[in-house]
């Protein structure tokens, strides 16, 4: 009997252990996978009932709760609309939230591990658990500025302090009203949401870190002069031969200079010249000599192919493998598979800029509790030192060349030395081309790097061409911070 009785009292223990590891799990470990399940009505009421914490911008909301009259209790709104939503994202009822709603929904809703005593404070004492706020990098002027500047184009523009990683504006065009998502009309926020979707000029796809990524045409000559340099085998005074045409080895097609001409007088062209006029030839030459690793390796010095977020998660720019000579030429000027975002050429002018080292770029400056105390504060963090103080100060120079001298005149400014380059991407057959361009100012004490990209050949087909059309978008954001 007594050996029955001890069966049975193990057989309850396991039994109990069972429960409580699995309670455990589903309480400790699954709480967050849970939280953000959308099936949970639960926490959709829940995190609607909370006065979720505002977005800010030099202390204003871009996005904030309100008081509501129906079950939901507090109504999101947008007062910038369209002119942060590529930041910002939206909320919407039953849906997943985006931007830095998405990335920070925990924070903003008060639901984050950090919060959790709060959350036990506030059912002892009856008062309404609140988010924490979040209080962005980014400068109203210069998104402003930005905004503007790229008018009704097609694309995107990130704007960075080269010293900290700072973003001081991120654009992307079309952009949306995220106040017709945000609507507690749950049929109509669909609607608004099926609208976007078919929309086929995608106006949802965050262009400056995303979407369907564009090649980086000629501003990627600023990685294959980086890897060059770095390479210790040439100057910017190597010389190369200067045909009108470069025939791609294995090939009948040849590449060649935006007009057609050899890239300028004489028999060879230096680096610096190519740069400086942007040429086809001499960088499918150079790519060649320096081979597809080093390319590769200074891409990824740079960011290409890494993971980011900031803290929305950025689509990783991509340097192609396994290429033969024809393809390693093309990819050399940025063409073939090489693919990258705005956010990830501003990355590169400003590792340039700043002195050869790339710092973390990031949308966040603050995390703040609802009485205004600072929960969390941005720290600088070096991503990565792609090359050395000598090769930036040389790059920089050349960069300086290609807007005073070059093909990048359109981003001249009076009394202030420019860096920069321009891109004309081709897409194929037919289709228009994607314009570039890519600097920062000043050269000579850096404020901000800057990246444009405009897609459907600004309207242009293809007789646009980056200097037409993105370097004086450009000049405009460098004017805004400049002048502030």
């Amino acid at each position: 009997m007594n050996r029955e009785l001890k069966r049975i009292s193990i057989l309850v223990v396991v039994m109990f252990g069972i429960l409580f590891g699995a309670t455990s799990v589903i309480q400790v470990f699954q709480v967050d996978n849970l939280r953000a399940d959308s099936r949970n009505v639960r926490t959709l009421y829940q995190s609607y009932s909370a006065q979720r914490g505002s977005i800010l911008v030099d202390g204003q909301p871009i996005a904030e709760s309100v008081p509501s009259d129906d079950i939901y209790k507090y109504q999101r709104t947008y007062p910038g609309g369209d002119l942060y939503s590529s930041v910002t994202g939206y909320l919407t009822i039953g849906g997943e939230p985006t931007g830095v709603e998405g990335a920070l929904n925990d924070e903003l809703s008060g639901t984050a591990n950090s919060q959790f005593f709060d959350q036990i404070g506030s059912i002892f004492t009856g008062k309404k658990q609140q988010g924490d706020s979040v209080e962005l990098t980014l400068d109203p002027v210069v998104q402003q500025a930005a905004y503007d500047a790229l008018g009704d184009q097609q694309g995107a523009i990130v704007a960075i302090e080269p010293a900290t990683g700072r973003i001081l504006a991120l654009v992307s065009k079309p952009g949306f009203d995220p106040n017709t998502l945000s609507v507690h009309d749950g049929a109509a926020a669909e609607q608004a949401y099926q609208s976007l979707i078919d929309d086929p000029v995608q106006p949802l796809a965050n262009r400056a870190i995303g979407g369907t990524l564009n090649p980086p045409g000629s501003t990627f000559k600023l990685i294959v002069s980086a890897a060059a340099l770095e390479s210790g085998q040439f100057t910017p005074d190597s010389e190369f031969p200067n045909p009108v045409s470069f025939p791609l080895p294995g090939s009948t097609a040849t590449v060649t200079n935006a007009g057609g001409d050899a890239c300028g007088p004489g028999e060879t062209a230096t680096l610096a010249t190519g740069l400086r006029l942007s040429c086809n030839t001499i960088f499918a030459e150079v790519g060649l000599q320096l081979g597809e690793e080093r390319i590769a390796d200074m891409a990824t010095g740079f960011g290409f192919g890494k993971d980011l977020s900031i803290p929305m998660r950025v689509t990783p720019s991509s340097y192609p493998r396994g290429l033969d000579d024809a393809q390693l030429a093309l990819s050399a000027f940025g063409q073939y598979e090489d693919r990258a975002t705005p956010l990830q050429m501003a990355m590169v002018s400003a590792g340039i800029a700043n002195g050869g080292t790339v710092m973390k770029p990031t949308l966040i400056d603050q995390i703040l509790s609802p009485d205004l105390t600072v929960e969390q504060e941005f720290q600088a963090e070096e991503f990565s030192t792609p090359i050395s103080g000598n090769t930036s100060a040389t790059l920089t120079q050349m960069m300086v060349q290609n807007v005073e001298n070059g093909a990048g005149s359109n981003a001249r400014m009076d009394g202030i030395s420019v860096a920069g380059k321009t891109g004309t991407a081709q897409n194929g057959g037919d289709d228009p081309y994607t314009l570039w361009f890519t600097g920062f100012a000043p050269a000579d004490n850096p404020e901000v790097a800057v990246a444009v990209v405009v897609e459907n050949g600004g309207g242009l087909g293809q007789t646009g061409f980056g200097n037409l059309v993105a370097a004086p978008i450009a000049r405009q954001v460098f004017e805004a911070v400049l002048n502030r």
